[in-house]
């Protein structure tokens, strides 16, 4: 128990101060890249790959990408779960997703890199393709 000392009369030593509490750990989705609790984390992942493959589908057959792999999660060596660890490789997996533009080389979500590649003026640097 934490003990709250404070100016205001109405706290008493002893009582816990809520706004003390640890902050939920927060990752990435491997997928989307969007930042969730460990407790919404696993709620949000089916529902965004199911939102990717429907995506993905209505992508031409030579645009489509294969279906992203959940990364494994990172352990110490006291069994704990290394959060920055796990962090890097779904972040790492995310990235990886993401298409290089032909003209710039900036990446994009592939159902974005058709819209601004029509917009792009390039920088004048020929980019060559990563596999």
């Amino acid at each position: 128990m934490e003990v709250v000392s404070s100016g205001n009369s109405d706290q008493c030593e002893g009582k816990t101060n809520s706004n003390s509490r640890r902050r939920p750990r927060i990752l990435p989705c491997y997928i989307c890249g969007r930042p969730f609790s460990i407790s919404s984390i696993n709620i949000h992942e089916p529902q965004c790959l199911k939102k990717w493959n429907i995506q993905n589908d209505k992508l031409p057959k030579d645009k489509r990408r294969p279906e992203p792999k959940k990364p494994d999660f990172v352990f110490t060596p006291v069994g704990e779960l290394n959060y920055e660890a796990t962090f890097d490789r779904i972040w790492d997996n995310h990235l990886s997703e993401l298409i290089p533009c032909n003209q710039c080389g900036r990446t994009f979500f592939p159902d974005r890199i058709e819209k601004h590649e029509r917009a792009c003026a390039g920088n004048g640097l020929k980019v060559k393709a990563i596999k």
